[in-house]
């Protein structure tokens, strides 16, 4: 309770200095305005400013998905204002030189005031206006599925498994829902795809078993001919939510594995499962979440759930963290052919036309959506079938990948 209060106390403090700053900007330029046009775009600012610093401190008394889309509001208006002051400051930088300038060779009867750039400040507003829009109409785009057909060739796959047909889907995130209808047009779309093989890499829930009340109807509806299967990420733990004790924790754990089985998926716990057409076999490998991360934890043991796999053919690894990938699976596991993973969600913000691709995730993730190639081995990152935090997704949709096996 003492973090979070410190927390909403450093945001207050943040939006204060914020707002603060951007009132005197948007003072200056418009200062050539009607004075009822400029008196009203300030008493506007004032009085978003005091429903935000409200919404701050009321958040936490508010339950349900109204306390998640007030908190993607909340962070939509604190990153909009941000960019507009790295503008202002960018135009007060410039002012400071030149005013430094003048003031080295003034002279009686110069004049020191150097004026704002009302370039400067307008694009800077207007960028922030533009940003907080994108939040809001991405609001929208939480359960417009998209499905992203990849065919990956393998010189090593047995020709039994020639065109085998793979949904890989990740970070359901079943307690940020609140649409079972939408949740169930999107397992309709998977089932559409007649896959041979489901496969879900982690995150099911936010923290807790009881987030899959109302869908655990909707995702028992996944059926593949070779089954679904399953693997835990750094979520699913509860590791993120303040328990009344261990036993509770661990009970929650059990439940979440319980409502799995009941699903009629097979959670892979460290180990592996051999599939065998025609006398020819590849190998599923599921392990527990591992990150090269330090604030994420490494439940994984990947030498366990590859023991018994060394004369398999062909390989798929389900790792819940892609940065598993260049940290341990592509050092010391090189006849790993397909590695699948998610948890980055894309950062469910990001540019993906064509051949540009942006999102801030990937500063602090080499490989954070789609496929990447090393020598032999092949890695694809799901960006997610659900959402977290921000209710929402701005150009990075949630995701279902069909992924075709050829030779």
């Amino acid at each position: 309770m003492g973090k979070m209060l410190s927390f909403r106390l450093i945001l207050f403090v943040l939006i204060v200095l914020l707002d603060t700053y951007v009132f005197f900007v948007l003072r200056s330029v418009t200062q050539h305005f009607s004075s009822v046009m400029r008196n009203a775009l300030l008493i506007t600012h004032c009085a978003l400013s005091l429903v935000t610093i409200l919404l701050l401190f009321s958040v936490e008394h508010i339950h349900g998905t109204i306390r998640y889309y007030i908190f993607s509001i909340l962070m939509g208006v604190i990153i909009a204002k941000v960019i507009m002051v790295i503008f202002f400051l960018l135009d007060d930088s410039r002012r400071a030189v030149a005013w430094s300038a003048k003031k080295i060779r003034h002279t009686q009867g110069d004049e020191l005031i150097i004026s704002r750039s009302a370039f400067l400040s307008w694009l800077g507003l207007t960028l922030g206006t533009v940003f907080f829009g994108s939040i809001l109409l991405g609001i929208t785009n939480r359960y417009n599925y998209r499905i992203i057909r990849q065919r990956i060739k393998f010189p090593n796959l047995p020709p039994s498994f020639q065109g085998l047909r793979i949904v890989h889907i990740s970070d359901i995130h079943c307690g940020s829902f609140n649409n079972t209808g939408a949740v169930a047009r999107g397992i309709e779309m998977i089932m559409q795809q007649k896959p041979d093989l489901i496969l879900f890499t982690g995150d099911l829930v936010n923290d807790r078993a009881i987030e899959l009340k109302n869908y655990k109807q909707i995702f028992a509806k996944l059926k593949a001919r070779l089954g679904v299967y399953s693997i835990l990420g750094n979520h699913d733990y509860g590791d993120y939510h303040q328990w009344d004790s261990p036993r509770e924790k661990q009970k929650n754990l059990e439940d979440l594995k319980n409502i799995q089985k009941e699903m009629g998926w097979r959670l892979l716990m460290n180990e592996h499962v051999v599939f065998e057409r025609n006398g020819e076999n590849i190998a599923l490998i599921g392990i527990e979440n591992w990150s090269a991360k330090a604030r994420f934890p490494k439940y994984g043991r990947l030498s366990q759930a590859y023991a018994g796999t060394e004369q398999m053919p062909f390989k798929i690894l389900m790792s819940h963290d892609p940065s598993h990938w260049d940290a341990q699976v592509n050092t010391q596991y090189k006849d790993i052919d397909l590695t699948l993973s998610g948890h980055t969600h894309g950062m469910q913000f990001g540019v993906e036309i064509g051949r540009l691709r942006w999102s801030p995730v990937q500063y602090v993730y080499n490989q954070w959506g789609g496929k990447y190639t090393k020598g032999n081995q092949v890695l694809y990152v799901n960006r997610g079938f659900g959402f977290l935090g921000y209710m929402g997704r701005v150009g990075i949709k949630p995701e279902i990948t069909v992924i075709e096996l050829e030779r």
